[in-house]
């Protein structure tokens, strides 16, 4: 009877120690399991973008629509697959104006990018002066008319009301082109800064 009594006793006193170690390697699997997985995401469809800001700070996402417009065109992809590792340069590094590929700025910004800040402005800038000179034909040809007669108080008040629309038209064309000038010259002065070729600015 003694016997029996220490043999469950002993078998009571282990019975803890197995669970606890049954409970490690549980964690242990578990662990495994979550790492495998992580390096499988990584490994299959994961896309870092990198770029260089034009404080010099290198800058690392791996959502597209994080990177700043004025950096994507110079952006470098690190694409992981498997075990490798593919590096695809998106345009030539700041660091490598006029060694290979086309010119750039300081910043890495090209011709196309200074062209497409420039044009809008440029548009607006030749439109309103279209339209001005449209207004001041019409403005002239009235006055050629009316030249040499001589006009009735109603007339007069008709003349007036005809030009008075014109005027207030020309003067919203005029406000546009003190608007284009000011953002051309302030472009200008940007590209100055940059270092980037007059020449794109025309």
């Amino acid at each position: 009877m003694g016997g029996k009594i220490g043999e469950l006793s002993a078998t009571s006193n282990e019975r803890p120690v197995v669970e606890k170690s049954q409970g490690v390697e549980m964690k242990k699997a578990l662990m495994s399991i979550l790492v495998l997985w992580v390096f499988v995401s990584i490994g299959y469809g994961a896309t870092v973008y990198k770029w260089v800001d034009k404080e010099g700070v290198i800058n690392f996402t791996d959502d597209y629509n994080q990177i700043p417009p004025q950096y994507r065109n110079q952006i470098q992809m690190e694409e992981l697959r498997g075990s490798q590792k593919v590096e695809t340069p998106a345009s030539p590094p700041a660091s490598a104006k006029g060694s290979k590929g086309a010119k750039v700025d300081i910043y890495g910004m090209g011709e196309d990018y200074w062209r497409a800040k420039v044009q809008p402005w440029r548009k607006q800038l030749q439109e309103a002066k279209e339209n001005i000179a449209r207004i001041n034909r019409k403005i002239n040809e009235r006055v050629e008319g009316e030249a040499g007669k001589i006009l009735s108080h109603g007339q007069r008040d008709m003349d007036r009301a005809y030009r008075k629309p014109l005027i207030e038209e020309r003067s919203k064309y005029e406000a546009q082109i003190r608007e284009a000038d000011e953002m051309l010259s302030k472009i200008a002065k940007e590209a100055e800064e940059a270092k980037a070729d007059p020449g794109w600015l025309r």
